[in-house]
């Protein structure tokens, strides 16, 4: 139950007190108040929804009273350490290596900065591991913003991460995914870029009408091609142990030879190579389900990331044991080049287990992009229309439709590497600015419980080094990429003053979204617009205040004179308010 302002209790329709299936959106995280219009105070603080957790896994039963749903703490060490293993591996790995060999210029300088990637997010996680016990709610970045600064940076983040980060996310997994798909066909030349990005595009339909249909068909995807990487990563391994034993490491000699030291190579190098790491944080938005996280999060971390980074470092040996560097830069899909030259007849396993992999890599992102855009919606930070969710699938669609449009933008005009500049120039000014919060609340909040704590020089180390991957390429090589990412950002406070510290309202939106939500069987987001069911039709109450006062009136009569809210009476006096509503164009 939750109170309204006029005190009447309301039944949530999410949590373990409604009939919803297991594939209903369910949410998560500290209790958040909304303000009259419907919308979450950005001061209420960071709210994360999970999809894929049914009301068996949410900690309660019966009423909620305080609003708060907790979810049970079920992920241990090894559940903790193949998240961030799983999470890591992915795409990155087989587009990563041969931009990164181009931009060092030598085998030897390119492994000095697959391994301080690897050192990097090691110390960037651990820094992350304080802030994630110190606020153990889901939200990661939003919430230690919020904790650190306030709202607006908190805000910045959710709209960077819903219009840049994310969509250019899956337009690099997709355009890889396209890459190799016509890779697997066309080994003899390059194929062509428009080729590429149309497979590109026709996957990001697919993902996207997968995501949309069913929540159960976008998790079993993911469950079953996530096997697909472990595939393609265990036949670059072995292959390479077995070239080498064959002495195959004539490529390993004068491994400095040529190398790049200009400041912009070396910084859109590390660009290259972080993307493959991303995913380091991903621990800390689950640390309401880790069991004991003050030991088992930094745990984790520790065990979790050196691993990758052994990983990636026997992968690219693999690479250079049966081909050049030279080679290796020129191919547009290194790993189907180190299949043809070793797995023969059998070349075709590795184009298959990198689309595979690469294929469920994009339907993760979306899945979990759609969501970010439903969360930042409901908390009042984007259109109202893209808390709307599917009224017979639950699936939050114009998220996911939003964010496929700019994946899609994004595809057609950008290429991998201008992408993964794109996305890591923009993520690295978000966790330089994760330090900077972990450094402030050293002072601001001294006494605060801390049950993991880093050095100083960790925060300070890690953030020292986002400056310059921030500041590095511009100096030294200034592309457009940059000062898009930058307006992007800063084009958030002219959104955020107006319609979300202020709450302006742009008018006639609710007639305008209305008939829209009607051709496309919407329903906004359940926790911020109240949705009054009778006889089979549906209000949206958020756009008309006197029709919501009216209700909360019959609600409140009715409660005193019958003792409950749900009784024949009720629904007789809703019904009048039905037709007063019909006649105004206003019931759908």
């Amino acid at each position: 139950m939750y109170q309204d302002e006029h005190g009447i209790g309301k039944n949530h329709f999410y949590g373990n007190n409604n009939g919803f299936p297991k594939e209903g959106l369910q949410f998560r995280g500290r209790s958040t108040n909304c303000n009259g219009d419907g919308f979450i105070d950005g001061e209420g603080g960071g709210v994360e929804e999970s999809a894929t957790a049914g009301p068996d896994k949410l900690e309660g039963s019966g009423s909620t009273e305080n609003d708060t749903l907790h979810l049970k703490r079920r992920v241990g060490l090894i559940s903790g350490v193949a998240l961030i293993v799983g999470t890591m591996i992915g795409s990155g790995i087989f587009v990563s290596p041969s931009g990164l060999l181009e931009r060092t210029g030598s085998v030897g300088m390119s492994f000095v900065i697959w391994m301080a990637c690897g050192f990097l997010s090691l110390l960037g996680a651990l820094a992350y591991a304080e802030l994630g016990t110190m606020n153990t709610s889901s939200g990661a970045e939003y919430a230690y913003f919020m904790d650190a600064f306030g709202a607006p940076p908190a805000f910045l983040f959710s709209w960077a991460s819903t219009l840049v980060l994310k969509p250019s996310q899956m337009a690099i997994i997709c355009l890889s995914f396209g890459k190799y798909a016509v890779e697997a066909f066309v080994n003899e030349c390059e194929p062509p870029d428009i080729v590429v990005k149309m497979v590109a595009l026709l996957a990001l339909v697919v993902i996207l009408y997968i995501n949309c249909y069913s929540v159960n068909l976008a998790t079993s995807v993911q469950n079953i091609f996530t096997a697909a990487k472990l595939v393609a990563v265990l036949l670059v391994i072995v292959g390479g142990i077995y070239k080498m034993c064959e002495g195959n490491i004539q490529h390993l000699q004068y491994p400095f030879q040529n190398t790049k030291f200009s400041i912009g190579n070396i910084a859109t190098a590390f660009y290259t190579g972080l993307w493959a790491y991303d995913g380091w944080n991903n621990l800390n938005y689950v640390t309401e389900e880790i069991k004991n996280p003050s030991k088992n999060l930094p745990r984790s971390i520790i065990i979790g990331i050196p691993l990758v980074t052994v990983c990636y470092a026997l992968i690219n040996i693999s690479y250079l044991t049966v081909m050049s560097p030279l080679e290796m830069t020129n191919s547009e899909a290194v790993a189907v080049t180190f299949g043809n030259r070793l797995l023969g007849v059998m070349a075709w396993l590795m184009p298959l287990s990198v689309t595979i992999s690469t294929f469920g890599s994009a339907n993760g992102t979306l899945f979990a992009a759609g969501r970010l855009c439903f969360a930042a919606s409901r908390e009042g930070h984007m259109l109202d229309i893209l808390s709307y969710v599917h009224v017979r699938r639950y699936t939050p669609a114009p998220g996911l439709i939003f964010h496929s449009l700019i994946a899609g933008a994004m595809v057609l005009y950008g290429t991998i590497d201008s992408l993964i500049d794109f996305f890591s120039f923009t993520a690295w000014i978000f966790y330089g600015g994760s330090m900077v919060a972990l450094m402030v609340m050293r002072y601001t909040k001294p006494n605060y419980p801390r049950p993991y704590k880093v050095p100083i020089i960790i925060p300070l180390l890690v953030f020292v080094v986002s400056i310059y991957l921030i500041i590095g390429p511009i100096i030294d090589q200034p592309t457009i990429e940059y000062l898009y990412a930058a307006m992007f950002i800063l084009g958030g406070m002219v959104f955020y003053v107006p319609f979300v510290h202020y709450k302006v309202r742009i008018p006639l939106m609710g007639k305008i979204l209305l008939p829209l939500a009607r051709l496309k069987k919407l329903l906004p987001g359940i926790s911020n617009h109240f949705i009054h069911e009778v006889n089979g039709q549906t209000f949206f109450r958020k756009y008309s205040f006197w029709i919501e006062d009216g209700f909360r009136w019959a609600d409140r009569l009715l409660a005193n004179v019958t003792g409950s809210g749900s009784h024949p009476t009720h629904d007789r006096v809703i019904s009048v308010f039905s037709i007063m509503i019909r006649r105004l164009n206003i019931l759908l």
